[in-house]
C-alpha cells in the first residue's frame, strides 16, 4: 500500500487529538495538514492544543511545530496538498454540511466523524466490520457532486458500534424483529473530562440531546441496501433506545434487548460471535482488531475501565447473554467511544477505502 498525504480538519478538538494520535505513525497515513478554526489557525499545534490536551499520550512531537490552518480559508490550498482527509470539526450542522461538500468538490475524499452527512441518501455510513458494502454508493455521490476523486463517507454515530456490531451476524442467521437498547455513555462523548465537567463526578444526566433519534435510526442505514443512486434505509428490526450520560471517562455501554424471528440457543448465539470477521479482518487492516466480537463469560464483565482498550480500543466487548421473560434474550455490550466509536472507525473506514481504490 503507497503512503497518503492526509489533512486533519478540525484536529484541535478532543477527536482530532485522538486522530492525531493515531496517525502519527500509521504505516498507510501521513499527516501533512493540521486544520481547525480561525482562532487557531497560524499558530502551532501545540501552542492551540497544550493547555487542553485531553489525550492520555503527549502530543506527537512531528505534529508539535506544524503550522494550524485555517478549515474554512484554506480549502484549496489545503487541497493541493494532500490525498484526503478526516474532519472532526465542531460547527452547526449546515456549516458541516457546507463545509465537507466544498471539501468534496474540490476533489478530496472525506473522511468524516461528524454528523451531518449521516442522513444524505448517497453518503456511506460504514462500519468496516459490518457494511464495507456500501462504498459502492460513492460512484453516484461522484456523480451528483459532479467530482472525479471527491466524495463524503462518515462514521456511524458512537453509541451504535456497542450494540450493533453484536447484534449484526445474529440478525443475518436467525432475523431479528425487535431491540431495545439503553446505552450508558461516557464523558468523553460531549468532548469532556472530568477536569473539565466536575458536575459530572457522582452524576448521572438521564438525557442526551439528539442520541436516541440517532441511535434508533442510523442502524437501519448501516443495514439497509443499495438501490439506484441510494441507500435505502431497512425497515426492520424496529428499535427503541434510552441514552443516559454517566460519570465513566471513555466507554460506552449498551444493555440490549433482543427479539429474534428464529430463536436461537445461546450456545448458538455465543459461537456466532466468537467466529465472527467482516471485511476488514479479510483485507487485514491495520486498524482492524484480529478478534472483532469478545464474548466475557464472567458476571461482572465487560467493564469499562476493563475491555475498552481491547485490541487497541477498536474490538467490542460482550457479557451477560442470558434469557428474558419479555425479549428473547438480554445481554451487556461495550465499546471506546472514541477510538472504535470516532477517530478509530474513522481511521479504519479510510483503510478500507484505500485498500478498495476509493481514495487513488
Amino acid at each position: 500500500m503507497r503512503k497518503f498525504n492526509v489533512g486533519i480538519i478540525g484536529a484541535t478538538g478532543m477527536v482530532g487529538q485522538r486522530f492525531a494520535i493515531l496517525l502519527e505513525n500509521h504505516p498507510w497515513f501521513n499527516v501533512v495538514v493540521l486544520a481547525a478554526s480561525p482562532r487557531s489557525a497560524g499558530k502551532t499545534y501545540k501552542e492551540v492544543v497544550e493547555k487542553r490536551w485531553c489525550m492520555t499520550k503527549p502530543i506527537p512531537k512531528a505534529f508539535e511545530d506544524m503550522i494550524v490552518r485555517d478549515a474554512t480559508a484554506n480549502i484549496d490550498e489545503i487541497a493541493k496538498s494532500v490525498d484526503f482527509v478526516f474532519c472532526a470539526v465542531d460547527m452547526k450542522k449546515d456549516e458541516i454540511k457546507a463545509l465537507e461538500e466544498k471539501y468534496a468538490k474540490a476533489e478530496v475524499p472525506v473522511i468524516s466523524n461528524n454528523s451531518a452527512h449521516r442522513g444524505t441518501a448517497d453518503v456511506p455510513m460504514i462500519i468496516p466490520e459490518i457494511n464495507a458494502e456500501h462504498a459502492e454508493i460513492i460512484n453516484a455521490q461522484k456523480k451528483r457532486l459532479g467530482t472525479k476523486r471527491g466524495f463524503i463517507a462518515v462514521k456511524s454515530n458512537c453509541s451504535i458500534q456497542s450494540y450493533v456490531p453484536a447484534l449484526h451476524p445474529l440478525r443475518e442467521k436467525f432475523g431479528i424483529k425487535d431491540v431495545l437498547a439503553c446505552t450508558y455513555q461516557a464523558i468523553s462523548g460531549a468532548g469532556k473530562t472530568f477536569e473539565t465537567w466536575p458536575e459530572m463526578v457522582d452524576n448521572l444526566i438521564p438525557f442526551i440531546g439528539g442520541e436516541e433519534e440517532k441511535s434508533e435510526q442510523e442502524p437501519l442505514k448501516v443495514w439497509g441496501k443499495i438501490e439506484g443512486d441510494k441507500i435505502v434505509n431497512t425497515a426492520s428490526p424496529k428499535i427503541t433506545t434510552q441514552c443516559l450520560r454517566v460519570p465513566v471517562s471513555d466507554g460506552h455501554t449498551a444493555a440490549v434487548f433482543v427479539r429474534f424471528e428464529n430463536k436461537p440457543t445461546k450456545e448458538e448465539i455465543i459461537k456466532i460471535w466468537k467466529e465472527y470477521k467482516g471485511e476488514a479482518q479479510s483485507l487485514d487492516l491495520p486498524s482492524a482488531p484480529k478478534q472483532f466480537l469478545n464474548y466475557f463469560e464472567e458476571d461482572n464483565y465487560p467493564q469499562a475501565k476493563l475491555h475498552r482498550d481491547l485490541e487497541g480500543g477498536m474490538a467490542v466487548s460482550i457479557g451477560r447473554l442470558r434469557e428474558d421473560s419479555q425479549y428473547d434474550y438480554k445481554f451487556v455490550c461495550l465499546s471506546h467511544n472514541t477510538l472504535r466509536g470516532a477517530a478509530g472507525g474513522a481511521v479504519e473506514m479510510a483503510e478500507l477505502l484505500a485498500a478498495k481504490g476509493y481514495l487513488d
